[in-house]
Protein backbone atom coordinates (compact mmCIF):
# COMPACT_ATOMS: atom_id res chain seq x y z
CA UNK A 1 0.00 0.00 0.00
CA UNK A 2 1.44 3.40 -0.94
CA UNK A 3 1.16 6.62 1.09
CA UNK A 4 -1.84 7.87 -0.91
CA UNK A 5 -3.91 4.89 0.17
CA UNK A 6 -2.68 5.13 3.75
CA UNK A 7 -3.80 8.77 3.78
CA UNK A 8 -7.29 7.75 2.65
CA UNK A 9 -7.37 4.95 5.22
CA UNK A 10 -6.38 7.30 8.06
CA UNK A 11 -8.86 10.00 7.00
CA UNK A 12 -11.72 7.52 6.80
CA UNK A 13 -10.72 6.02 10.14
CA UNK A 14 -11.21 9.50 11.61
CA UNK A 15 -14.66 9.70 10.01
CA UNK A 16 -13.66 12.84 8.10
CA UNK A 17 -15.09 13.82 4.73
CA UNK A 18 -12.57 15.34 2.33
CA UNK A 19 -14.07 18.83 2.70
CA UNK A 20 -13.84 18.77 6.51
CA UNK A 21 -10.31 17.35 6.42
CA UNK A 22 -9.21 20.06 3.96
CA UNK A 23 -10.56 22.80 6.24
CA UNK A 24 -8.86 21.28 9.24
CA UNK A 25 -5.40 21.38 7.67
CA UNK A 26 -5.86 24.55 5.62
CA UNK A 27 -5.87 23.30 2.02
CA UNK A 28 -8.52 23.03 -0.67
CA UNK A 29 -10.64 19.87 -1.17
CA UNK A 30 -9.15 19.35 -4.67
CA UNK A 31 -5.69 19.24 -3.07
CA UNK A 32 -6.81 16.39 -0.81
CA UNK A 33 -8.28 14.62 -3.84
CA UNK A 34 -4.95 14.97 -5.70
CA UNK A 35 -3.10 13.53 -2.70
CA UNK A 36 -5.39 10.53 -2.39
CA UNK A 37 -5.53 9.86 -6.14
CA UNK A 38 -1.73 9.78 -6.41
CA UNK A 39 -1.50 13.00 -8.45
CA UNK A 40 1.05 14.35 -5.96
CA UNK A 41 4.42 12.56 -5.80
CA UNK A 42 5.09 13.40 -2.15
CA UNK A 43 3.61 15.44 0.68
CA UNK A 44 6.23 17.46 2.55
CA UNK A 45 6.93 20.26 5.00
CA UNK A 46 4.16 22.04 6.88
CA UNK A 47 1.44 20.09 5.06
CA UNK A 48 2.95 16.79 6.23
CA UNK A 49 3.07 18.03 9.82
CA UNK A 50 -0.53 19.26 9.77
CA UNK A 51 -1.85 16.10 8.10
CA UNK A 52 -0.16 13.81 10.62
CA UNK A 53 -1.29 15.93 13.56
CA UNK A 54 -4.89 16.00 12.34
CA UNK A 55 -5.01 12.24 11.73
CA UNK A 56 -3.00 11.23 14.79
CA UNK A 57 -0.40 9.38 12.73
CA UNK A 58 3.35 9.67 12.26
CA UNK A 59 5.14 10.77 9.08
CA UNK A 60 7.00 7.43 9.09
CA UNK A 61 3.77 5.46 8.94
CA UNK A 62 2.15 7.72 6.32
CA UNK A 63 5.13 7.83 3.97
CA UNK A 64 6.71 4.40 4.56
CA UNK A 65 4.10 2.25 6.27
CA UNK A 66 6.23 1.64 9.34
CA UNK A 67 3.88 -0.05 11.81
CA UNK A 68 6.36 0.28 14.65
CA UNK A 69 6.11 4.07 14.71
CA UNK A 70 2.47 4.70 13.98
CA UNK A 71 0.15 5.91 16.72
CA UNK A 72 -2.84 4.26 15.07
CA UNK A 73 -4.00 1.03 16.67
CA UNK A 74 -5.35 -1.86 14.58
CA UNK A 75 -9.09 -1.49 14.20
CA UNK A 76 -9.12 1.92 15.90
CA UNK A 77 -11.63 4.55 14.88
CA UNK A 78 -10.82 8.12 15.85
CA UNK A 79 -13.14 10.92 16.89
CA UNK A 80 -14.75 12.85 14.06
CA UNK A 81 -13.82 16.49 14.71
CA UNK A 82 -16.84 17.64 12.72
CA UNK A 83 -19.40 15.71 14.71
CA UNK A 84 -22.03 17.25 17.01
CA UNK A 85 -20.38 18.92 19.98
CA UNK A 86 -17.06 19.38 18.16
CA UNK A 87 -14.91 22.17 19.57
CA UNK A 88 -13.90 23.14 16.02
CA UNK A 89 -16.90 22.96 13.69
CA UNK A 90 -20.63 23.62 13.53
CA UNK A 91 -22.74 21.41 11.30
CA UNK A 92 -24.98 23.66 9.21
CA UNK A 93 -27.99 21.75 7.83
CA UNK A 94 -28.09 21.41 4.06
CA UNK A 95 -31.67 21.80 2.89
CA UNK A 96 -34.01 22.24 -0.04
CA UNK A 97 -36.40 25.17 0.27
CA UNK A 98 -40.14 24.67 -0.14
CA UNK A 99 -41.74 28.02 -1.01
CA UNK A 100 -45.07 29.51 -2.00
CA UNK A 101 -45.51 32.65 -4.04
CA UNK A 102 -46.20 35.72 -1.93
CA UNK A 103 -45.58 33.93 1.39
CA UNK A 104 -42.74 35.16 3.63
CA UNK A 105 -42.33 31.89 5.54
CA UNK A 106 -40.96 28.69 4.08
CA UNK A 107 -40.40 25.02 4.85
CA UNK A 108 -37.19 23.07 4.47
CA UNK A 109 -36.53 19.48 3.53
CA UNK A 110 -33.21 17.80 4.37
CA UNK A 111 -30.77 17.48 1.48
CA UNK A 112 -28.92 14.29 2.37
CA UNK A 113 -26.26 14.58 -0.32
CA UNK A 114 -22.72 14.86 1.09
CA UNK A 115 -23.98 13.87 4.51
CA UNK A 116 -26.75 16.44 4.81
CA UNK A 117 -24.61 19.10 6.49
CA UNK A 118 -21.92 21.64 5.73
CA UNK A 119 -19.18 21.88 8.36
CA UNK A 120 -18.25 25.45 9.23
CA UNK A 121 -15.50 26.57 11.60
CA UNK A 122 -16.85 27.81 14.92
CA UNK A 123 -14.12 30.44 14.95
CA UNK A 124 -15.30 31.79 11.57
CA UNK A 125 -18.91 31.99 12.76
CA UNK A 126 -17.84 33.74 15.95
CA UNK A 127 -15.64 36.21 14.06
CA UNK A 128 -18.50 37.09 11.72
CA UNK A 129 -20.97 37.43 14.59
CA UNK A 130 -23.49 34.97 13.16
CA UNK A 131 -26.03 32.91 15.09
CA UNK A 132 -25.49 29.27 14.00
CA UNK A 133 -29.21 28.59 14.49
CA UNK A 134 -29.95 31.14 11.75
CA UNK A 135 -27.67 29.53 9.15
CA UNK A 136 -28.73 27.05 6.48
CA UNK A 137 -27.00 25.72 3.38
CA UNK A 138 -28.51 25.16 -0.07
CA UNK A 139 -27.17 23.93 -3.38
CA UNK A 140 -26.84 26.38 -6.25
CA UNK A 141 -28.93 25.57 -9.31
CA UNK A 142 -28.26 26.74 -12.85
CA UNK A 143 -25.63 28.97 -14.46
CA UNK A 144 -27.02 32.44 -13.79
CA UNK A 145 -24.46 33.40 -11.13
CA UNK A 146 -21.34 32.15 -12.91
CA UNK A 147 -18.46 32.84 -12.46
CA UNK A 148 -19.22 33.86 -8.86
CA UNK A 149 -21.25 30.73 -8.09
CA UNK A 150 -21.41 27.52 -10.10
CA UNK A 151 -24.14 24.91 -10.30
CA UNK A 152 -23.55 22.38 -7.55
CA UNK A 153 -21.83 24.86 -5.23
CA UNK A 154 -23.13 25.03 -1.68
CA UNK A 155 -23.93 28.45 -0.24
CA UNK A 156 -24.57 29.28 3.40
CA UNK A 157 -27.46 31.67 4.03
CA UNK A 158 -27.89 33.88 7.07
CA UNK A 159 -31.64 33.93 7.68
CA UNK A 160 -31.22 36.76 10.20
CA UNK A 161 -30.00 39.20 7.50
CA UNK A 162 -32.88 40.25 5.29
CA UNK A 163 -32.09 43.96 5.00
CA UNK A 164 -31.71 44.93 1.31
CA UNK A 165 -28.16 45.99 0.45
CA UNK A 166 -26.87 47.17 -2.89
CA UNK A 167 -24.54 44.65 -4.60
CA UNK A 168 -25.01 41.95 -1.94
CA UNK A 169 -26.04 38.38 -2.86
CA UNK A 170 -29.23 37.00 -1.33
CA UNK A 171 -31.50 33.98 -1.59
CA UNK A 172 -35.01 35.01 -2.65
CA UNK A 173 -38.50 33.63 -2.86
CA UNK A 174 -39.19 34.89 -6.37
CA UNK A 175 -42.77 34.09 -7.32
CA UNK A 176 -42.58 30.85 -5.34
CA UNK A 177 -39.18 29.73 -6.64
CA UNK A 178 -35.90 29.82 -4.69
CA UNK A 179 -33.27 31.89 -6.53
CA UNK A 180 -29.84 33.22 -5.60
CA UNK A 181 -29.18 36.64 -7.12
CA UNK A 182 -27.28 39.87 -6.64
CA UNK A 183 -29.43 42.75 -5.43
CA UNK A 184 -28.93 46.13 -7.09
CA UNK A 185 -30.43 49.58 -6.54
CA UNK A 186 -31.11 51.54 -9.75
CA UNK A 187 -33.37 54.55 -10.41
CA UNK A 188 -35.08 54.14 -7.05
CA UNK A 189 -35.93 50.46 -7.63
CA UNK A 190 -34.46 47.18 -6.46
CA UNK A 191 -33.39 44.69 -9.13
CA UNK A 192 -32.23 41.07 -9.19
CA UNK A 193 -29.06 40.67 -11.24
CA UNK A 194 -27.20 37.63 -12.50
CA UNK A 195 -23.40 37.61 -12.58
CA UNK A 196 -23.40 35.63 -15.82
CA UNK A 197 -22.19 37.84 -18.69
CA UNK A 198 -24.91 36.53 -21.00
CA UNK A 199 -27.47 39.16 -20.03
CA UNK A 200 -29.78 38.19 -22.88
CA UNK A 201 -30.39 34.84 -21.19
CA UNK A 202 -30.06 36.06 -17.62
CA UNK A 203 -31.66 39.48 -17.71
CA UNK A 204 -32.36 41.57 -14.64
CA UNK A 205 -35.72 41.39 -12.90
CA UNK A 206 -37.41 43.97 -10.73
CA UNK A 207 -37.73 43.02 -7.07
CA UNK A 208 -40.85 44.44 -5.51
CA UNK A 209 -43.70 43.51 -3.22
CA UNK A 210 -44.73 39.98 -2.45
CA UNK A 211 -43.37 38.58 -5.72
CA UNK A 212 -39.78 39.03 -4.49
CA UNK A 213 -39.11 38.15 -0.83
CA UNK A 214 -35.65 38.01 0.72
CA UNK A 215 -34.98 34.72 2.50
CA UNK A 216 -31.51 35.62 3.75
CA UNK A 217 -28.10 36.85 2.72
CA UNK A 218 -25.49 34.53 1.21
CA UNK A 219 -22.47 34.67 3.50
CA UNK A 220 -20.29 31.77 2.34
CA UNK A 221 -19.60 29.58 -0.68
CA UNK A 222 -18.31 26.01 -0.76
CA UNK A 223 -17.33 24.58 -4.11
CA UNK A 224 -14.64 22.81 -6.16
CA UNK A 225 -14.15 25.43 -8.91
CA UNK A 226 -11.77 28.37 -8.61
Amino acid sequence: MDWHRRLTQAREAMGLRKSAFAKLIGVSPPTVTDWENGETKMIEGANLVRVCSALNITPEWLLHGSNSTTTMLPGARFVNVAEDGSPHFVQIPKVALQLRAGVTGFRTEPDERDGGTTDISKEWIKRKGYDPAQLIAIEVKGESMEPTLYEGDTVVINLADKKPMDNAVFAFNYEGEPVVKRLSRDAGQWWLLSDNHDQRRFYRRMCKGSECIIIGRVVRREGDRF
